[in-house]
């Protein structure tokens, strides 16, 4: 919600004012460019120079206070240049009252309308009250004296607080009186040359409602009401300001222009938000774009000489009037506070009863209950009474406990089973290895000790001689695994066989067909090519004369059908094939792909093979190299 209040002094009346009210939401403002024309601006309300306080405030602050009692938060500040009268509009005077104290004493009438209704009788209401500023961005308490700076934190659920600033509980609104007047004697003010007393800093008094239900489920409603007085924006060359007071200046600047970066980024939808910027914006974070009831009261100054300020004012309270807030209630459940436990000498010396099992506590409590001084009493044969009977016994033998014990005795009787089972097979373990060592030395020299032997029966006193020296007993031995573990397939390599050197006409031959071989031989047939290529090789140099026969008639060495085809395939695709062909032929890359083509367009195809050596880079010498590759 947007209002604007306009203020005019003597010299706007000799000059006339810049700005003409259009009825009760609208106004217009000669336009700069043009003196012929005017801007138009609607907000929601309009006041005038002879407005009062009273209407400022009921059409725009009052609506908002109820919302603060149902827990949600509300915001209420006054923005313009400085001069402007916003410090007036929030504070008033004695005879015309402003928005805080006009707000604070409907805050408690609010507050005891509520408590006189029937429905609010279970709850309870307490309002606190804390008061800051932020002067050159730093935050100060202005309830306590001192100069900490107080730090701006965000809780889990994404709200603004300031730990360590005072909280003072209000009953009435005397109380709020006595610590508001002090208070905003602290606050800093300074004189300039358009302001007797201007603000230097950002003014902002919390107004804190807590309503808490005194029964269960004990809910607990928490509102906040800021009323925030904003410094206004200076221009240094008209208020002269220098020193301190010029360092103040930039602050105050700075922190508006960080407001105004927030307001367009919240209208363009920008994914980050400038928030952080500035402590005042950090501060009015919940207040533009968040979960507050906001209301913007935009002082304008409608003299000449304040045009650009004037002009500057309504165009940010015209795009702050488009951001959308979604308000909501802050409710929480408290947890219910137990009863205080009874002193241990007020118990005296009685001893304690001994402990019962739940059974005997459930029967002494049924007891109590149909006792003849405090139950009824009913006949044995009330179906009622019978039914409930039943119904107690079926819950008695389904209950966990029963469960739990017959699960214990069974695991307790497997567990003396396999305790059984372990002394058998220990029994027999012993058995077996007595068996197999008699056996053993039946099987060696018979001259063996007879200590041994008796020390054997001495182990076993229940087996008699008879049976510890019997030789038909079959040895003892581990059964083997009929599966078959699975061999690891190892690769047979073939001895080297060498073969007889064929002469080099037939291996070119012969290589020449195998290159059509699948990849996965190609590495075979290349050392097949490499070794027949070079046992004939060595063969032709043997029978010529060795390291002294010539290498340069290599061509009468070939096959000469072979040659030929490979000549008229390579002059083929030279005047036929395109760049990828070209690309496929040994030693031709991208680049003399492109110069064969080029070549052909220009001189017609090839006449043979050798006119390759006209392309520019194709010399005699790599004209050969590519001949015999290919």
């Amino acid at each position: 919600m947007s209002a604007i209040a306009a203020a005019s002094t003597d010299e706007d009346k000799r000059d006339g004012p810049c700005v003409r009210g259009q009825g009760s939401r609208g106004l217009d403002i000669v336009n700069w460019r043009n003196s012929t024309e005017t801007l138009h601006y609607e907000f929601d309300v309009f006041h005038g120079e002879q407005s009062s306080q009273q209407e400022v405030y009921l059409s725009s602050v009052r609506p908002v206070l109820p919302h603060v009692l149902c827990g949600q938060n509300a915001s209420v500040f006054a923005y313009g240049p400085t001069g402007a009268g916003k410090t007036h509009t929030m504070l008033g005077s004695a005879e015309q009252p402003g928005v805080i104290p006009r707000a604070v004493r409907d805050l408690f009438q609010l507050v005891r309308e509520q408590r006189a209704q029937p429905e609010n009788q279970d709850w309870e209401y307490s309002i606190g009250m804390s008061y800051l500023e932020i002067y050159n961005e730093k935050v100060l308490d202005l309830l306590e004296r001192g100069e900490q700076d107080l730090p701006i934190r965000e809780d889990r659920e994404h709200n603004i607080l300031i730990p360590g600033l005072s909280l003072r509980p209000l009953d009435s609104f005397s109380d709020f009186d006595a610590l508001f007047l002090p208070a905003s004697q602290r606050r800093t003010t300074a004189s300039t040359s358009l302001n007797e007393r201007s603000s230097r800093s950002h003014a902002v008094l919390l107004l804190k409602v807590v309503k808490s239900q005194l029964c269960a489920p004990f809910r607990q409603l928490t509102g906040k009401l800021y009323l925030i007085d904003l410094a206004g924006s200076e221009d240094n060359r008209r208020t002269g300001n220098q020193g301190l007071r010029l360092k103040e200046s930039g602050a105050i600047n700075r922190s508006l222009f960080t407001l105004s970066k927030v307001v367009d980024a919240l209208n363009h939808g920008l994914a980050r938000v400038p928030y952080r910027d500035s402590k005042l914006t950090r501060l009015l974070q919940d207040s533009l774009g968040g979960s507050a009831h906001s209301v913007m009261i935009t002082n304008i100054a409608p003299e000449y000489q304040y045009y650009f300020d004037t002009l500057t004012a309504l165009n940010f309270a015209a795009k702050s009037k488009q951001i959308v807030n979604k308000p909501f209630i802050r409710e929480t459940v408290r947890a219910a506070v137990p009863a205080p436990k009874r002193p241990r000498e007020e118990q005296g010396t009685a001893v304690a009863p001994p402990p019962q099992s739940k059974r005997a506590r459930q029967g002494q409590s049924e007891g109590q209950e149909a006792g003849p001084e405090t139950a009824q009493t009913h006949s044995p044969s009330d179906p009622s009474v019978l039914q409930r009977l039943l119904a107690l016994e079926k819950m008695l033998m389904g209950t966990p406990e029963r469960q739990r014990l017959t699960l214990l005795k069974t695991v307790a009787q497997s567990r003396k089973e396999i305790q059984e089972l372990r002394e058998k097979q220990k029994e027999l373990e012993e058995k077996a290895l007595l068996a197999q060592t008699l056996t053993v030395s039946g099987q060696t020299d018979e001259q063996q000790p007879p200590v041994a032997s008796s020390s054997l029966v001495a182990r076993h006193p229940g087996v008699g001689t008879a049976s510890l020296f019997r030789r038909d007993l079959p040895p003892l031995h581990r059964k083997t695994s009929t599966a078959a573990r699975p061999r690891k397939q190892q690769a047979v390599v073939p001895p080297l066989q060498v073969s007889q050197v064929q002469p080099l006409q037939q291996c070119a031959v012969l290589c020449k067909q195998n290159t059509a071989v699948s990849k996965k031989k190609g590495s075979e047939v290349s050392l097949c090519r490499f070794i027949s290529l070079s046992l004939s090789l060595s063969q032709a140099g043997a029978g010529q004369g060795g390291e002294n026969s010539p290498v340069g008639d290599w061509e009468t060495q070939l096959d000469a059908a072979l040659l030929q085809k490979s000549r008229l395939h390579i002059l083929q695709v030279l005047n036929t094939g395109d760049l990828r062909l070209l690309k496929g032929l040994q030693q031709i890359g991208d680049k003399k792909a492109k110069l064969i083509l080029g070549w052909r367009e220009i001189h017609g195809p090839f006449a043979q093979v050798e006119d390759l050596q006209k392309i520019e880079g194709i010399s005699a010498k790599r004209f050969t190299s590519f001949i015999k590759v290919s």
